[in-house]
């Protein structure tokens, strides 16, 4: 028989000693470890690197009348001057500020629901068939470049598209359209929902499949109607996604569309039409103002980075992982 201390515990000789915390490998051994890894994230890494992080030293342009048949950094410094077009209220500028964010606040409450929208209809479809044919054609007009968009919409609601010539063969009053700087953000909207809605389901399509079936078959037995599992089952399934994708269309919301606008600005005209990225371009490229298009294009993105950190922040707060966590 083995021998027990007073109390009725194990003996000493059989309690196993603590095993000694196993220390971390050095970076180097662990970088040995995982080297297939590293060598396939490489390739990627290098293209972030080159095309996010390096154009970043570019920003030194703002500070600068920059001349670009100069060598880089030897432009002459004129500090926060170009920066004045902000501070002071140039009226082209304001201008571009006030239609981008016409355009993101309409975008946002309009286009960023629809999605959602279209994935919970898409979801409660019972063929599988249906399903997919659906889906395809919503996914089509993503893989069309604004080009084509543009010229599509031409075609069709333009002054002889398809909808003015039966308008007119038919003896009514055509429809001014395309062109008409009253209806551009409503053009620019609609747009935008026929080509991004489809691809932008596929997300919120993939955190439908991630919720339990069993929770819809629980509230189905105690009498929950369709309206009631989707506000308490289907909606906080989804709650975290449509925060996170929030957050991010929020950090690129003064960002709304360069190729698009400016393939239709010459029928508008830039009191409808300019945003801060047509601003930039327009001053920078075509005008040569080098250091105030760069400057502008700084303080958009120092925006971003702002509306980002603090949409994340209140994500926290609500409960939500949001970008990051704390």
């Amino acid at each position: 028989m083995s021998r027990t201390t007073p109390h009725g515990s194990p003996p000493l000789a059989a309690v196993e000693p603590a095993r000694p915390a196993r220390r971390p490998l050095p970076w180097y051994r662990r970088l040995a470890r995982d080297r297939a890894l590293v060598l396939m994230a490489a390739p990627g890494l290098l293209l972030l690197l080159l095309f996010q992080y390096v154009p970043l030293l570019g920003n030194v342009i703002a500070f600068q009348d920059y001349l670009p048949f100069l060598p880089f950094g030897a432009s002459e410094w004129v500090g926060l001057d170009n920066f004045a077009v902000i501070f002071d209220g140039d009226p082209a500028f304001l201008n571009a500020l006030r239609n981008t964010l016409v355009l993101t606040v309409v975008q946002v409450v309009l286009v960023f629901p629809v999605p959602i929208a279209v994935a919970l209809l898409l979801n409660s479809l019972l063929s599988e068939r249906v399903k997919r044919a659906v889906q395809s054609v919503l996914y089509l007009p993503h893989f069309l470049s604004w080009v084509i968009v543009v010229a599509i919409f031409q075609q069709l609601l333009g002054g002889s598209g398809l909808l003015n010539t039966f308008l007119r063969t038919h003896g009514m009053e055509t429809l001014s359209i395309i062109g008409n700087p009253d209806g551009f953000v409503a053009l620019l909207t609609s747009q935008v929902m026929w080509k991004d809605t489809g691809w932008a389901t596929i997300l919120f399509l993939a955190a439908l499949s991630q919720i339990d079936s069993s929770l819809y078959e629980a509230a189905s037995v105690d009498g929950a109607s369709r309206r009631r599992q989707l506000w308490h089952i289907t909606l906080p399934g989804i709650r975290g996604i449509v925060v996170l994708l929030l957050i991010l269309r929020l950090g690129d919301s003064l960002t709304v569309g360069f190729e698009q606008i400016i393939l239709q600005q010459d029928g508008v005209g830039l009191a409808a039409s300019e945003v801060l990225d047509t601003y930039v371009y327009n001053n920078g490229i075509v005008g040569g103002q080098w250091g105030v298009a760069a400057a502008v294009g700084l303080v958009k993105g120092v925006v971003g980075v702002v509306l980002v950190l603090g949409a994340n922040k209140i994500a926290h707060l609500l409960g939500e992982n949001g970008v990051y966590k704390s």
